[in-house]
């Protein structure tokens, strides 16, 4: 017999508990069993003798509904103190939105020439200034109809003094400080890396913090080292030390904007997550839009930043403001801190426990020594499809982050002919108007199309953007160069200031929409480090353009066809992935395994759909705990019990 075999390997003649209560006398001190092949009936005796989980290890399914059971008993939204928590998350988006648009004015490249041409600054009595181009290297060559120092590059960039006309608004900034032009003016670019490694390392590390510690923990402390790191930049001795520090500002700044980002996707019922979400983005452009204004109040670098950083003062009232996150409470299973949350909310919103019509208190009363139980990321490698969405989703990000800087030199002109305009305030704008552009229209077409849908319209548009630029304009330019053929070099530059526009406006939403859709289908407990990956890709992508400018533009072709092709993958890849629209958050890993791809169009009446709803998926979870349990039963016993 099976059940003896495994009492005789295990040591002694003990009898086990379930075969005590469940077949008496069949073991143990009493009469011995009856030689010979037992009954059908008892075989399935002995089946159910085996030892199983306990059903009262499970967590009572009320608890784990949290946007079905929880926040309808909180009132959802129309809580005044829920109000408040969202409104709190929306006022740093601000200052977020200056401290990441800084590096164009603290480090933008400006005119410069030699103070020592004459004595006086002066070459022949005319200025000769050497305009910057937009790559961020300053051009040695004075423009055409200035006179042409003697000595060229080599004299010029021997000059000990430097005369600079800043275009960004400021008297001064870190180029002009330091000297950062010509044989130094690679030590621009490795501070632009700073601030974006920073956030790279910053979204990795503080996501999985905040799945270990919680949310709240990781806002405050990422807001006291930056107010340390930030402050400490503006009294930087030299760029060693400006872009040391810069890295440990975009570090802080990515564990408050990863923070504030899962709670704010946290406390939202899910009719509201997309909407509350945008608005915190619309702020954030609000920033980016107000940057010059205040550069031009402040007129020196370290003014600037001493401005910008120390708004983060404020967020250190959240720590006596600001609870943890319910859900992520909830979802680790703290449920003593979660019941203090809870009445701590219902007394804020002047409720009473008395419209607990499902009975969270009690569920919560009954569960309340259960140990938490905290996840970390890696756990999601032993998943079967949630591991494939996140990683289609960074790739998502990191593909329209990276061509996003394509289509921007496109535009801009990685060549002088093919800028549409050589004013600083000029290009800032047009690049801040075709984002604000986009995200408004993500809006209906999220809302019409959803989030899988809209996510692929985006991306279509995008790779049609990059193939028409990289496959129709070079037809166009063969075209222009035969005599009869009517096309000028002008036709050629319009088509490609058209289709950047296009791809910039349509890459913008993909990463946009890439990091909302992760947030959504992460499950609470790990959320925090879903987040930071797909932030991380997003910060990859943008990591592109201070290395183009960093080889001055070398294989700048290639890199645009490589995200070309990645756009193609990505259309293919955004099939994949479920639909998040109206979707209660998932709240744990066997949750994110649950969600499913639905239809883009849906199905005609009395059509036959090919993929399989919620209800109609079976559970795999428990295959690895029933394996012992299988290898038990006899080989010669069959699954319902019969040999």
């Amino acid at each position: 017999m099976a059940i003896e075999r495994r009492r005789e390997a295990g040591g002694g003649g003990r009898p086990l508990p379930e075969e005590n209560g469940s077949v008496p006398g069949a073991v143990g001190g009493g009469a011995a069993a009856p030689p010979g092949p037992p009954p059908a009936n008892a075989a399935g005796a002995e089946i159910q003798a085996l030892p199983v989980p306990p059903p009262a290890a499970a967590c009572s399914p009320l608890l784990l509904d949290y946007d079905g059971s929880v926040l309808p008993f909180l009132g959802g939204l129309g809580g005044r103190y829920q109000r408040t928590l969202v409104l709190l998350t929306w006022v740093p988006a601000l200052v977020i939105g200056f401290s990441k648009f800084s590096d164009s004015f603290l480090l933008d490249q400006p005119d410069f020439w030699c103070r020592e041409a004459d004595g006086q600054g002066n070459w022949s009595g005319t200025l000769a200034p050497i305009h910057a181009n937009h790559s961020g290297n300053g051009s040695i060559f004075p423009p055409p109809g200035l006179p042409t120092p003697a000595g060229g590059n080599a004299s010029e960039c021997g000059c000990r003094e430097w005369h600079y006309r800043i275009r960004a608004g400021l008297v001064q900034n870190v180029v002009s400080k330091w000297d950062l032009v010509c044989d130094s003016a690679w030590k621009v670019h490795i501070a632009k890396f700073s601030l974006l490694v920073g956030l790279i390392f910053g979204h990795l590390i503080t996501g999985c913090i905040a799945d270990w510690v919680g949310r709240r923990p990781v806002l405050l402390f990422s807001v006291i080292f930056i107010l340390i790191f930030g402050l400490t930049v503006a009294l930087s001795v030299n760029v060693t030390m400006f872009s040391t520090l810069r890295f440990f500002e975009g570090f802080c700044l990515a564990g408050i904007v990863l923070s504030l980002y899962a709670l704010r996707i946290e406390l939202c019922p899910p009719g509201h997550r997309f909407m509350i979400t945008m608005v915190a983005s619309f702020i954030e452009m609000a920033g980016q839009f107000l940057m010059p204004g205040l550069a031009a109040l402040c007129r020196d670098w370290q003014v600037l930043q001493a401005v910008i950083i120390c708004p983060f003062l404020l967020m250190l009232f959240y720590w006596v403001i600001f609870p943890e996150s319910l859900r992520w409470l909830m979802a680790t299973q703290q449920f003593e801190a979660s019941k203090e949350l809870i009445l701590q909310l219902t007394h804020k919103n002047r409720m009473s426990t008395e419209s607990d019509i499902k009975g969270v208190v009690p569920e919560l009363e009954k569960e309340i020594t259960r140990r938490p139980k905290k996840v970390c990321i890696v756990k999601v490698v032993g998943t079967r499809n949630l591991w494939k969405n996140i990683v289609v989703l960074c790739v998502n990000s990191l593909t329209g982050y990276g061509i996003h800087h394509c289509f921007a030199k496109s535009m801009m002109g990685h060549e002088a002919k093919m800028a549409i305009t050589h004013n600083f305030y000029a290009d800032y704008y047009t690049m801040a108007g075709i984002a604000l552009a986009s995200c408004l229209a993500m809006c209906p077409v999220v809302g019409f199309l959803g989030r899988r849908g809209g996510l692929l319209l985006f991306m279509i548009l995008t790779a049609l953007a990059s193939l028409l630029q990289l496959g129709l304009l070079n037809l166009i330019g063969k075209y222009s160069q035969l005599p009869d053929s009517g096309m000028s070099d002008s036709v050629k530059d319009k088509f490609s200031v058209a289709f950047s526009i296009v791809g910039m406006f349509s890459s913008h939403a993909v990463g946009s929409l890439s990091v909302f859709f992760c947030a959504e289908i992460t499950p609470t407990v790990i959320r925090g480090g879903g987040l930071g990956l797909v932030l991380a890709s997003a910060g990859f992508g943008r990591l592109t353009a201070p290395i183009m400018e960093l080889h001055n533009q070398k294989g700048y072709f290639l890199h645009h066809v490589i995200f070309a092709c990645c756009t193609l993958i990505c259309i293919i890849c955004i099939l994949l992935l479920p639909e998040s629209k109206n979707q209660h958050l998932p709240e744990n890993i066997p949750d994110g395994e649950h969600y499913t791809r639905q239809p883009l169009l849906p199905h005609k009446k009395g059509e036959q759909p090919l993929l399989l709803t919620n209800s109609e998926l079976k559970d795999y979870s428990g295959l690895h705990d029933s394996a012992a349990v299988s290898d038990g039963i006899s080989e010669n016993t069959t699954a319902n019990g019969m040999k």
